[in-house]
């Protein structure tokens, strides 16, 4: 006899509210492991093909030749200096010259080569692993950073993910994280400061929201003057950082400004402040205040070793140390601005959408018979900075996708996006004269995957009422990320310096300037 018929028993079945809540609670905790999980992978698969045979090869790889020995020295005498012939080669054998004391010129500022240097502290100048090992952690955590900051935009651990998987797997991010250049400490600081301007952004908006609201009478017309921004003042500090390791971090810093101002001009415009406008102007000179005397303390603070000593370049040019340190920007300055020597890899700026001319960073070719080489052709080992094509070239269309999106919905999260790539790219148009080349597009990396991410987040019908469209979308996504990390796969050695036929690197090179 049953318990639903004698009714002497309770009834043993869940009810369907029983089994809904269940399914509500399993749901749950799995989207809780899913935001725990999903940062921990993209990041521990950005280390492992960033750390994975990291000293290979044990030589000075292109610019390495400048900055591993300028590393070192300023690591012992605070400046860098000049080195005696042979040094390069002596970095490949293990007999490391000593350095001169005299100083030498150098034209970025100190940051990256301290940052440099400490690895090869910890590591050894003679370990190929110690010049680059601070590159590979940063390169890394510019991976979680590109993460943190899809996820403060949107709220979801899914678009978050598949920005930083873009990064992670990027060629030029991958292969500027491997070797001991500036670069990736750049964009590891920038992509930080837009981290903690979109941090500021949603705070000083809430908070002037409720100042408005609190103070609704006509006297108040030009709303609130706003200090406590402290994620303005990190802001300021991160694009201090990234103008102390090259000076285009200083574009960064005037659009994170810009952008500030912008936005807490349109904030108080749709409060309905009546004096928005002048109560914009005068928040402005507060942000001015809290972002860029920040960014001036941490930039001079990167010349503390050069300051301090006596034999660094251009240190005796005056008795006064800021004096001199002034007559050193002078010529810093007009090393850059007069920077026009030929290069067989220069790329101006225009051809970088296009990715005509990646820069080959290594080269190296054995013989039929040489230890490891067994193919049937000679062996090569190269190492060519061009990015994933098929990330590149979708993150540039998606770029321009959201200029249109911008038009037309004014979406304030493609404004930053658009923000960071302008600010990454556009001031590079303005020198097409100058020497350089496809690899600085690292910095604009984060900044793409951030827009194709939202572009594939449209195609995977975010919004969408038809669970066919969304599925359809979605299936779509999914073969694109798959073709992704496919590519990835075939180029990764040539982004590495394995050791391949000839033949299989002369299938990565599909059109004839990428040679």
């Amino acid at each position: 006899m049953t318990a639903t018929v004698d009714g002497l028993l309770p009834d043993a079945r869940p009810s369907v509210l029983d089994r809904w809540s269940a399914r509500v609670r399993a749901s749950a905790v799995l989207r809780r492991r899913f935001d725990v999980l999903a940062p921990v992978f993209v990041t521990l698969l950005a280390a492992a093909v960033r750390l994975w045979d990291l000293g290979h090869p044990h030589a000075l790889v292109f610019d390495e030749t400048y900055y591993v020995k300028d590393a070192w020295s300023q690591w012992n005498l605070g400046y860098p200096t000049n080195w005696p012939e042979g040094a390069d080669k002596g970095f490949a054998s293990g007999g490391i010259p000593t350095f001169l004391t005299s100083g030498s010129f150098v034209v970025h500022p100190p940051l990256g080569k301290w940052l440099i240097g400490i690895g090869m502290w910890i590591f050894g100048p003679d370990s190929s692993v110690g010049w680059r090992i601070a590159a590979a952690l940063f390169g890394t955590a510019t991976v979680l950073v590109v993460y943190l900051l899809g996820k403060r935009l949107t709220g979801s651990t899914v678009f978050a993910t598949v920005a930083g998987l873009l990064v992670a797997v990027d060629g030029v991010s991958i292969v500027l994280s491997r070797i001991a250049l500036l670069d990736v400490f750049l964009t590891f600081f920038v992509a930080l400061a837009f981290l903690f301007l979109v941090l500021d952004r949603t705070r000083h908006i809430d908070r002037l929201a409720t100042l408005v609201r609190r103070r609704p009478d006509p006297a108040y017309g030009l709303g609130p003057l706003v200090w406590n921004r402290p994620w303005l003042v990190a802001a300021g500090a991160a694009a201090g950082a990234a103008t102390a390791v090259k000076w285009s971090g200083l574009y960064a810093l005037a659009a994170i400004g810009v952008y500030a101002v912008v936005s807490d001009a349109v904030a108080r415009r749709r409060a309905g402040v009546a004096l928005w406008t002048w109560g914009a102007l005068r928040q402005a000179v507060a942000s001015f205040l809290l972002l860029v005397p920040v960014a001036l303390v941490v930039y001079v603070a990167s010349w503390t070793g050069w300051l301090v000593s006596a034999g660094g370049y251009d240190r005796q040019a005056s008795t006064n140390p800021w004096e001199a340190l002034w007559i050193y920007h002078q010529a810093i300055y007009a090393f850059h601005v007069g920077l026009t020597t030929p290069h067989s890899y220069a790329s101006p700026a225009w051809q970088w959408p296009l990715l005509i001319r990646p820069t080959s960073m290594y080269w190296h070719q054995d013989t039929l018979g040489q230890a490891g080489c067994t193919w049937a052709s000679n062996c090569v080992q190269a190492i060519s900075s061009i990015p994933n094509p098929l990330i590149w070239w979708a993150g540039c269309a998606a770029a321009v996708y959201l200029v249109v999106t911008l038009v037309l919905r004014r979406n304030w999260r493609h404004a930053v996006v658009l923000t960071g790539v302008a600010c990454t790219y556009l001031p590079w148009l303005l020198y097409p004269e100058r020497t350089i080349f496809q690899f600085y597009t690292v910095a604009m990396v984060p900044f793409t995957a951030l827009a194709l991410a939202f572009a594939l987040r449209e195609i995977a019908g975010a919004g969408a009422r038809s669970i066919r469209r969304r599925l359809a979308g979605q299936r779509v996504v999914w073969v694109f990320l798959g073709v992704v990390v496919a590519l990835s796969a075939f180029w990764y050695p040539v982004w590495v310096g394995m050791r391949v036929p000839y033949v299989f690197w002369l299938l990565h090179n599909w059109v004839p300037t990428w040679i």
